[in-house]
């Protein structure tokens, strides 16, 4: 009786506990958006700014690595404290300039080709409509509708050049809705990187004592920040989100410092 009673108790304290974890992770979760009218006109409304949360994050984890690989490389070789903070900055700038400038100039590429796709949807629309208007049909049957709802979606879609093309850069070459702006994105991806990539060597700059167990500690704990705050626009806990970052770049690190230890003069 008495072990029957202890575990129907553990079970209870399992659920109780499952339970409690259940209502701090609804409590964390972001809250709904609206449904009013208005609001859904807005949210859905074309010429909304891409997301920069990827450009942010690579720009932020980019610049923590690279600046905590020299750092760790150098220190390594045994070389002074003032070659860090020389090759350290010339990273930052450098480096982070040519992340921006490479995000400007890749996305300046989708942009010019998105253009080229929009006038080759053009010139089909013009010159072989009935082509289109199947592929137009199809596509909409594949999101269900069937019958004359179907046909009066397409001959409604078609009356509508811009619509038509938008709704094929979508379902047919699976491009965003709307295009990205190539300056912000390139202006995250360096300030990300400046800031993340300052963080190694500001111990260096500070001339702290024992600037390098201080700069790999706050390297550290900056990877697992960038990880933690990314967990909030994913699924993963913050913790998960936190220890895989950690873990990219403590590998880097100490791949680093393993080659600068092979140079050691």
């Amino acid at each position: 009786m008495r072990t029957q009673l202890k575990c129907r108790n553990k079970k209870r304290l399992i659920l109780l506990k499952a339970k409690r974890r259940h209502l701090r992770h609804l409590r964390n979760m972001p809250e709904d958006h609206d449904h009013s009218p208005e609001d859904i006109k807005a949210r859905l409304a074309p010429g909304k700014a891409a997301g920069f949360l990827r450009d942010a994050v690579y720009g932020g984890i980019d610049g923590a690595v690279t600046t905590l690989a020299i750092v760790a490389g150098v220190a390594g070789a045994g070389l002074p404290n003032s070659v860090i903070v020389v090759l350290g900055c010339a990273n930052i700038l450098a480096d982070g300039f040519s992340m921006a400038a490479g995000n400007f100039a890749g996305t300046k590429a989708d942009i010019d080709d998105r253009k080229r796709i929009i006038a080759v949807e053009e010139r089909h629309i013009r010159k072989f409509p009935d082509g289109e208007k199947a592929e137009l049909r199809e596509i909409l049957l594949q999101r269900g509708l069937t019958g004359t709802i179907l046909e009066s979606a397409v001959a409604e879609i078609a009356s509508q050049k811009q619509k038509w093309i938008d709704i094929m850069l979508t379902e047919e070459y699976g491009l965003p809705r709307d295009p990205p702006n190539p300056w912000r994105l390139a202006f995250v991806t360096f300030f990300a990187f400046i800031l993340a990539g300052s963080v190694p060597l500001a111990p260096f700059l500070l001339s702290l004592q024992q600037p390098f167990e201080i700069s790999v500690g706050a390297t550290l704990a900056t990877f697992f920040a960038i990880g933690a705050i990314k967990s909030r626009w994913s699924l993963s806990p913050w913790w998960r989100s936190g220890l895989e970052t950690l873990l990219i770049g403590s590998i880097a690190a100490l791949v680093a410092y393993v080659v600068g230890l092979a140079f050691q003069i």
